[in-house]
């Protein structure tokens, strides 16, 4: 098939994709998509972990709506409104108000990483500690393509290309104690916080239970903030509403997104305890950051709905009943196909991986294919290393995932079986 490249620029997008029908969205209902080639597929990613509790949901769409109609525009840009005020509440109730005692709102989670950078360089200049600046993050870890966000994410996605300044920002093995202690035996004194995803995006990859007991325990002797961004497993993702909430204690700054519209509205929100919000009470310092559709009413009356729907839907229980199901058949997955070789991750946040013909991991360059493959099948599924990752919608019914796994197994089989078992 012959592409052309129309007026639209899409993200991430090989050229010679760009303008395919088939990649073309048209509608969404429920958790599945209508493309422009005719075709409705079944998500199998919840719209970029976005659509938590399925497209379409009437609620949050009326509660938009409504705000749009009754306020239209208005910001938190050296002004606030109700409608910030009320979801500011509502996100503080639903992360922990023993911990946390304010909100600052964004617009994408890598923009909120940015916002958590300054966040805590601020913090540790107003405590008298202007040496700590540098933060940082997981190697594989993915945290935005926003310079900041780009500069923190620990995969190398070009930013060598782009210029991305990363000097101020140091990058360890997830899981690795050892690695860790000794980044902070060198620079401790310099370290500003150390920003984590309780699961990391790029490789479905959790982190380990000693492991986050010792992030809690070198926070506590070193002086460094601890950021959970839960851009990715928030709203019930993992098998509760932040996966942080299974930790021993509370990090200093949450980071939410993809899921806190349930995919309605550009917004994220960084959640700070209140103790790392009292140094700037205390001050009476302003932090240097603004976002122009920050905290807007529809995107703020998305917040207060999805959460109101989330508690309707009794979903995070919901998504819990569905990761048992979901152990079971990549188990089974994995026993009957001899190219899987395993699978990675938590709750409904999975990573399926492949091998090679050799039984070496597959490479990069295949996994497209096997994107591909499982698409035709009827499946949208998300590329991962070595194979593909699984983010179904906590609302999915037992057949629909019985339907996933079948496009899964039949996209599987249709790859390899091409070109003589290697495509």
């Amino acid at each position: 098939m012959e592409y052309t490249e129309g007026p639209l620029w899409p993200s991430l997008l090989a050229p010679e994709q760009q303008g395919a029908e088939e990649l073309c969205a048209v509608a969404a209902s429920g958790v599945r998509l209508t493309f422009a080639d005719g075709r409705t597929r079944l998500c199998g990613t919840s719209g970029l972990w976005n659509t938590n509790i399925g497209y379409g949901n009437p609620v949050i769409a009326r509660a938009v709506h409504e705000a749009l109609l009754d306020a239209s525009y208005l910001n938190v840009f050296r002004y606030e409104n109700t409608y910030a005020r009320r979801a500011a509440e509502a996100l503080v109730e639903v992360c922990g108000a023993e911990t946390y005692g304010r909100v600052l709102f964004s617009t994408s989670g890598g923009a909120a990483n940015d916002l958590v950078m300054k966040v805590a360089r601020h913090y540790q200049a107003l405590r008298g500690e202007s040496r700590r600046t540098v933060v940082v993050g997981l190697r594989g870890s993915y945290h935005g393509l926003t310079f900041g966000g780009f500069a923190l994410t620990g995969e190398d996605l070009g930013q060598h290309v782009y210029g991305v300044d990363q000097r101020l920002v140091r990058h360890v093995t997830p899981n690795d104690v050892r690695e860790l202690g000794t980044l902070l035996a060198r620079q401790g004194p310099r370290i500003a916080a150390l920003v984590v995803e309780p699961v990391l995006g790029s490789g479905a990859l959790p982190l380990t239970e000693d492991y986050v007991a010792a992030l809690l325990r070198l926070r506590d002797e070193h002086g460094f903030l601890l950021v959970a961004d839960e851009v990715a497993t928030g709203f019930g993702r993992t098998g509760s509403f932040f996966a942080s909430q299974r930790w021993p204690a509370a990090p200093d700054l949450l980071i939410t997104s993809k899921g806190l519209t349930n995919g309605t509205c550009a917004a994220a929100a960084v959640v700070v305890s209140r103790e790392v919000a009292a140094v700037f009470g205390e001050a009476g310092a302003v932090l240097t950051h603004a976002e122009t559709q920050a905290g807007t009413p529809a995107t703020c009356a998305a917040i207060l709905a999805t959460i109101e729907e989330m508690r309707r839907l009794d979903a995070v229980a919901a998504g819990r009943r569905l990761a048992a199901r979901l152990d079971t058949d990549l188990a089974r997955l994995a026993e009957d196909e001899p190219r899987v070789t395993g699978t990675t991750g938590t709750g409904l946040f999975r990573s399926v991986r492949l091998s090679a013909p050799d039984g070496t991991p597959l490479p990069a360059s295949q996994v497209p294919g096997v994107v591909t493959a499982v698409r035709e099948a009827g499946a949208i599924v998300h590329p991962g290393p070595a194979g593909i990752q699984l983010l179904p919608a906590l609302t999915y019914t037992d057949q629909e995932l019985d339907e996933l796994m079948d496009c899964l197994r039949a996209g599987i089989g249709a790859h390899f079986a091409a070109a003589g078992g290697y495509a």
